[in-house]
């Protein structure tokens, strides 16, 4: 799973899940159609809400209690959900799904 797709995810789920929005990442930010944001820096993500998340190996650990584990193309988030990379797309259990095409990452 590309990161731009992981953290295009990872706003989703922080996000609300299957509304439809799409992410575009220049440089080290990402900005999606719902108006959130993110900046990577290092192994660190600012969200425009206030949370931090910290990628440490295949763990990411949230200011806000959310976390994840990457287990080969599979991702375990805490909350019970899962998320799926195949090739440029990601499927969550929740039933959405986002595809990567370039530098874009679009979700249903």
């Amino acid at each position: 799973m590309k990161w731009t797709l992981a953290l295009a995810a990872v706003l989703v789920a922080v996000g609300g899940g299957a509304q439809a929005q799409s992410c575009q990442t220049v440089g080290n930010n990402t900005f999606c159609s719902d108006g959130s944001s993110a900046t990577t820096i290092g192994n660190s993500t600012f969200y425009d809400n206030g949370v931090v998340d910290q990628q440490i190996g295949d763990h990411t650990f949230g200011s806000d209690g959310f976390g994840a584990t990457r287990a080969g193309d599979t991702t375990f988030f805490n909350d019970g959900s899962t998320a799926q990379g195949v090739g440029d797309s990601t499927f969550f259990s929740d039933g959405t799904v986002c595809q990567s095409v370039g530098d874009s990452t679009f979700c249903n």
